[in-house]
């Protein structure tokens, strides 16, 4: 067992195997450990997340590593069928690999329950182990689209595709089932410790199989106090703090981009901090005030235009409530610093939570649509209760288009997997943010690429927001709020947990550069005790 850091408030666990991994996961879920918030299992890893303020990483490690992982097997879990169609695009090269013919794949592929041992990548993606015992390795290019309902193998595990993605894994065939359906009681069709065995369901028909997409379900008819939107901009959504601990769905937080931003614009109006606000980015979105509302714009440096109904413009300043009046119209402009304001309205929308948030997950494609023209967003009257807050400050200065931004890093997971070039140059040279960059991850450019040290493919393990995924391009993908859940690419560091914010708010063509705060080391488990002797 081996403890590598991630961030200041995460720590990855390393285990011999699948085995190891997925006893040591029950232990953990069946006895917690005070101050641990959330755990994502994977491969070979588990990936624990954890308030610093309740339990240091090297006390963590010491209580994790006195568990006994070579207890009783898991108990056999809930049986799903799934009819497959085995007319994949790989299906023969799958063969061509295993050295056995296209039938015998097919037959060993039916002829044994899998295991769904954990859940990531996507909402309802089951990573299943077990079963015919295949391994096989990803395409050397990943596709572009794999269809949702693509019946796939990687590695030792067989998956099937929820929703239309790019992916790597090799096809042999698809079904008809939806993996995730919100409408359902459960929208996950698999989670971890079910079984499923595939049954071969013959030859497609003459049309191909097409899995049904769930529509989400639209907005009852706002009637009473709104605004309504006329132009949402480039983007603008509804955000809160996220819906943490769904990580057995494979479904990560999501949420703000600039949690401070968010909170301090709710504070600004007297609602609760984590209440949901609209997410502008870069400006451009307009809308009008139907009734009597208060609000709060803050975040990054743009103008503010409130027009009423009699002509009167007045621009309020930003991290200030203000009054809003039936009629008027509200403009905002687009930002000279920064990249995304945060609108904030005494009551919070009154729009029903998916999942427990607000938030629009754009990678998991969970939570309300993003904004469109027309739309009418109600809101709730809260004359009284919270007191608004008058002295609401930016936490730091928006950056600029035109300026070298630089992030803390916590080095780790897989620092090691990289030449020690490789480690110098990671800080040592800027980093152009892209145009490709979003709400999943900034996609940044470099002169120079980051050299692997060691070659092969990595299993697939637990990312959190911040991380610096270096694919074979050798060019960082620093991971934003949507992130996927878990990753095959190796992670050489993080930025800081104090630095997420101002990552949110970097803009295109910034450049970037990163600070290690320390040496990579992995974690070396230590009591509390020999911690305070020290």
């Amino acid at each position: 067992m081996r403890f590598y850091p991630v961030n200041l408030d995460a720590l990855l666990v390393e285990l011999a195997n699948l085995d190891e991994t997925l006893a040591l996961f029950d232990s953990l879920q069946q006895q917690p450990i005070a101050g641990v918030q959330e755990i994502v299992p994977a491969a070979r890893t588990l990936l624990v997340q954890f308030r610093p303020g309740a339990i240091g990483p090297e006390a963590l490690a010491a209580q994790i590593a006195a568990r006994d992982i070579h207890g009783p097997a898991r108990q056999a879990g809930r049986l799903v069928e799934i009819p497959v169609h085995y007319n994949g695009e790989d299906l023969q090269d799958v063969a061509r690999e295993l050295d056995i013919s296209v039938e015998e794949v097919i037959r060993r592929h039916t002829g044994s329950d899998y295991n769904v041992a954990f859940c990531g990548f996507a909402p309802g993606f089951a990573y299943l182990s077990g079963g015919a015992g295949f391994v096989v390795p990803r395409r050397s290019t990943p596709r572009t689209r794999i269809p949702a309902g693509a019946v796939a193998l990687a590695g030792g595990f067989s998956g099937i595709y929820p929703q239309a993605s790019p992916g790597g894994w090799q096809i042999i065939g698809v079904t008809p089932l939806k993996m995730w359906d919100l409408q359902r009681d459960e929208a996950a069709l698999l989670k971890p410790g079910y079984r499923v065995r595939f049954q071969d369901a013959g030859r497609l028909p003459t049309q191909s199989v097409t899995v049904p997409v769930a529509e989400r379900q639209p907005a009852a008819p706002v009637t009473g106090d709104c605004l309504e939107i006329l132009s949402p901009g480039l983007q603008t959504l509804l955000q809160d703090l996220g819906r943490p601990g769904r990580a057995g769905e494979g479904i990560s937080a999501s949420g703000a981009m600039d949690r401070g931003a968010l909170r301090s614009a709710n504070r600004a109006v007297g609602n609760d901090p984590g209440t949901a606000c609209l997410e502008i980015l870069m400006g451009g979105l307009s809308f009008t005030c139907h009734g009597q509302a208060l609000v709060a714009l803050t975040g990054a440096e743009a103008a503010i235009e409130v027009r009423s109904a009699e002509g009167q413009v007045l621009h309020p300043p930003l991290y200030q409530p203000f009054a809003l009046h039936d009629g008027d119209r509200v403009s905002i402009g687009s930002p000279s610093a920064g990249l995304r304001n945060y609108l904030a309205v005494r009551g919070g929308f009154s729009v029903a939570p998916i999942l427990g948030s607000l938030s629009t997950d754009t990678l998991a494609q969970v939570g309300p649509a993003p904004l469109a023209s027309g739309d009418r967003l109600g809101f709730e009257r809260q004359p009284g209760g919270r007191a608004v807050s008058l002295s609401e400050q930016p936490a730091f200065a928006m950056p600029r288009r035109d300026q070298l931004i630089t992030l803390d890093v916590v080095m780790g997971p897989r620092s090691d997997w990289f030449t020690p070039a490789a480690l110098a140059l990671l800080a040592e040279q800027t980093w152009q943010v892209t145009p490709q960059s979003n709400r999943i991850g900034i996609r940044l450019a470099g002169e120079q690429s980051l050299e692997r040290a060691v070659g092969g493919e990595l299993p697939s393990e637990g990312t959190v927001v911040g991380a610096i995924q270096v694919p074979p391009s050798g060019q960082p993908v620093l991971f934003l709020a949507d992130h996927p859940l878990t990753g095959g690419y190796p992670v050489i560091g993080a930025v800081a947990s104090h630095h997420l914010d101002l990552a949110g708010q970097i803009p295109v063509n910034a450049r970037i550069r990163f600070n290690p705060l320390a040496a990579f080391e992995p974690v070396l488990p230590v009591s509390p005790d020999e911690t305070q002797n020290k």
